[in-house]
């Protein structure tokens, strides 16, 4: 068991790694606000299991690259209670990739589940 135990972590780990830039753009497109890092983590375990498995951290490095890649903004603003927070918002470029991206997805998610259907078990 603890060898399927692994290659089911790793699974996990490679398609999380593939999918958190599509989620947090979905989630900031949603949002309609600029949104800080805790309310995106928030936001993302409304939604479900959390992808970067409890470590908040973890999504920092992938907005500061999508934000480099023009795909969001940032400002850094004070906060009456603590540090300034850096709030991020979905840019123009960043709607029209996460369009591309959703249907890359949808097209991609379609071909994996007529693939796996009927598997025995």
């Amino acid at each position: 068991m603890h060898e399927i135990e692994a290659h089911l972590k790793k699974f996990q780990k490679e398609l999380s790694a593939g999918t958190v830039s599509l989620v947090l753009l979905g989630v900031l497109g949603r949002a309609g606000e600029p949104l800080y890092g805790y309310q995106i983590a928030k936001r993302l375990e409304r939604e479900g299991e959390s992808l970067f498995g409890g470590k908040q951290s973890a999504l920092y490095p992938v907005l500061r690259n999508l934000d480099a890649s023009g795909l969001l903004a940032s400002e850094v603003e004070p906060s009456v209670a603590g540090p300034p927070r850096r709030y991020y918002r979905i840019t123009p470029l960043g709607r029209e990739v996460l369009d591309a991206w959703v249907d890359s997805w949808t097209s991609t998610r379609c071909l994996v589940d007529n693939l796996l259907q009927g598997i025995p078990s």
